[in-house]
């Protein structure tokens, strides 16, 4: 944020690969060492007892703290509580923390990030439908009993009508996604200092990083898009078994490496949008942050994905079914058919259990992909300070060093 200290790039931080000086002991003394050191002839050691007098009795001395009365310290080894100005504790996360938070705060600004995110989801569930009904091609139908040219020749059509279907549909969740994560970005970083944000403030400070974001996902998209090339052309052009057999492999490695890329660029986005980075920039930043934790990172996305693809798979059967009764489809012809032609009755119910899967899901999912850049930052710079003097929290004026 551009009113915040600590949302900007801090330059040379732990995560470059230095290390704080670590204060080492003093090496020892020879026997013979001048005045000012310890005698060698030293007075036995003294003895201690408890008090003669009973507790509370005359003369008695009032209990030492931390001894059986008085104000007690933390045990050896226990931190105090961290502060938490907004949806999470200004300290290194876990996963439920992580999680909870960007719940958290899409409830608590629920106006400003599940409005926007329905808006856009009801325009792009709009232009999707009318795709669907108007502009994308019937689905081929495949015969089970072909064999040899004919079963190859019906694949490679039904392969290629599904990703005519499918490109344009992507298209649009993609600016769909886009669209509301910078918005819900916005929102984190307010919710995390625990400050108000509306709309009209959230998008103000978004617009202006929306083109470097689209910049950002298709640059990513290519690169993705090369790697599979890559893995699976030569093969491909062989045209022989050893040729499948060859783009299998290369297949599997192009998707090994584009989830390590995929995990190693997923704070790019908040650091683009919080930092001003860019494009560029915020891809070897995300990969510096992500350095060291990268299962980490992995688990924790695997999980949210996993959650968004249930919850999401739960809504969508519901109005799946109840479009297909509604507009007369029977269910076993669809089974076996497998794409009849849909009316309206379906893409309408249908569409609407999309917008309310993409209103609730996409900014959770955003709201954690913030978070996970957040914690990242406080594990590794220290970022947990800059946020508490940004919060006005006692004790964290601007003269504060940095321990």
């Amino acid at each position: 944020m551009n009113d915040s200290p600590g949302w900007a790039t801090p330059g040379s931080a732990p995560s470059d690969g230095q290390e704080a000086a670590i204060p080492r002991p003093s090496e020892p003394q020879d026997a013979g060492a001048p005045t000012g050191q310890w005698s060698p002839e030293q007075p036995p050691p003294g003895q201690w007892s408890p008090p003669s007098n009973p507790a509370g009795g005359p003369g008695a001395r009032p209990p030492a703290p931390g001894w059986g009365g008085g104000p007690q310290r933390p045990a050896w080894g226990t931190k105090p509580a961290a502060a938490k100005p907004g949806v999470i504790p200004l300290r290194p996360l876990g996963v439920g923390e992580i999680l909870d938070g960007s719940v958290s705060a899409l409830r608590a600004h629920w106006r400003t990030a599940l409005g926007f995110s329905l808006a856009v989801s009801v325009v792009i569930q709009v232009a999707t439908t009318l795709m669907q009904r108007y502009l994308l091609p019937e689905p081929t139908n495949v015969d089970p009993n072909a064999t040899g040219t004919e079963a190859l020749r019906q694949a490679s059509e039904s392969a290629r009508t599904t990703l005519f279907s499918l490109a344009p549909v992507s298209l649009l969740a993609m600016f769909a996604t886009l669209f509301t994560a910078s918005i819900v970005t916005v929102v984190i970083s307010r919710s995390v200092l625990g400050r108000p944000v509306t709309l009209s403030d959230a998008w103000a400070e978004a617009r202006p990083r929306i083109l470097p974001l689209v910049g950002l996902t298709l640059l990513v998209t290519v690169i993705t898009a090369t790697i599979m090339t890559v893995g699976i052309g030569p093969g491909l052009l062989m045209g022989s078994e050893a040729g499948a057999a060859l783009a299998f492999l290369g297949f599997a490695a192009a998707c090994v490496v584009i989830l390590w890329l995929q995990v190693s660029f997923a704070l790019a986005a908040p650091a683009l949008m919080l930092e001003r980075q860019s494009v560029v920039s915020a891809l070897r930043r995300s990969a510096k942050l992500v350095r060291g934790a990268w299962w980490r990172t992995f688990g924790i996305l695997a999980l949210t994905y996993v959650l968004v693809f249930l919850l999401s798979f739960l809504v969508s059967i519901p109005f799946g079914l109840i479009g297909m009764l509604a507009d007369g489809i029977d269910i076993s012809e669809f089974l076996e058919s497998g794409g009849p032609s849909f009316g309206w009755p379906f893409l309408i119910i249908t569409g609407i259990g999309e917008v309310i899967v993409s209103t609730l899901l996409y900014p959770f999912a955003a709201g954690v992909m913030a978070l996970l850049y957040v914690d990242q930052r406080i594990r590794r710079e220290a970022l947990d300070l800059d946020l508490a003097r940004a919060a006005g929290l006692p004790g964290h004026d601007t003269d504060t060093p940095r321990s």
